[in-house]
């Protein structure tokens, strides 16, 4: 057989990213993944959820809109923290795979190729882990003990479960119920697909210092809720399996 014969089919994707005050960063997100997915996909849509943004990143999205046909916008009035607008990009997929990654460019959409590679027939899911994490000193440190601490109380099979740089079959997604608003969605996210018999590859990639804007996460009130969250979490889907 001959090469081309041979060469697996492209997947369909959506891809999707969500978006909190990343006017700097999130029109280049749409070029770039337009561009990436005209080049792995045999069909794709881009979805983008606005999480209540209050800088001019929905003019922009609104200007994107009538530039790029595959492109859906989701508009959230008031901000629902991030596993609120990771529930509504998953909702809003409609392809057999679902792509995200955040919508500050701190991933490069043109490596979804190296995840798209590995998207094999016995796969569901497709994992990036950071190859090194660009970040402050303080960040990398709380980065590492967060890992460490989620390692040992989720019994994670994976590296890295901090790396929002997925690409997930739907029809995975649809055997799990997510159900948390904050960051704590990843670890909800991720333990339930796992404890449901899902299937990872891992995928390393590359991660940049933010370009624009802040973090939404580093604050003291923030850092407290999620640790709150993360308690319930781990009580929910260990502690009380261990007992029933």
């Amino acid at each position: 057989m001959g090469e081309e014969a041979m060469a697996a089919p492209k997947p369909a994707i959506s891809a999707f990213f969500p978006c909190y005050n990343d006017g700097g960063t999130i029109a280049s997100m749409v070029a770039l993944a337009d561009l990436t997915l005209r080049q792995v996909a045999s069909d794709y849509e881009i979805i983008i959820v606005d999480d209540g943004s209050t800088d001019h990143s929905r003019e922009i999205l609104k200007d994107l809109e009538g530039k790029y046909p595959r492109l859906r916008l989701v508009f959230h009035e008031k901000n629902r923290g991030y596993g609120g607008a990771l529930r509504s990009g998953f909702a809003a997929a409609q392809k057999e795979w679902i792509f995200y990654t955040d919508g500050d460019f701190q991933y490069d959409v043109a490596e979804l190729p190296r995840l798209v590679l590995r998207a094999e027939p016995a796969v569901d899911i497709v994992n990036g882990y950071k190859i090194s994490r660009a970040d402050p000193l303080h960040r990398k440190v709380i980065g590492r003990i967060y890992h460490h601490v989620m390692r040992a109380l989720f019994r994670f099979q994976i590296r890295d479960v901090d790396c929002d740089f997925r690409l997930i079959r739907r029809s995975a997604l649809g055997r799990i119920r997510l159900e948390h608003d904050s960051g704590v969605i990843c670890v909800e996210m991720v333990k339930k697909l796992q404890d449901a018999g899902s299937v990872f590859a891992e995928v390393p990639v590359h991660h940049f210092f933010r370009a624009y804007g802040i973090s939404q996460f580093f604050n003291f009130k923030r850092v407290a809720a999620v640790g709150m969250d993360i308690v319930k979490l781990w009580w929910e889907l260990v502690v009380k399996k261990r007992k029933s």
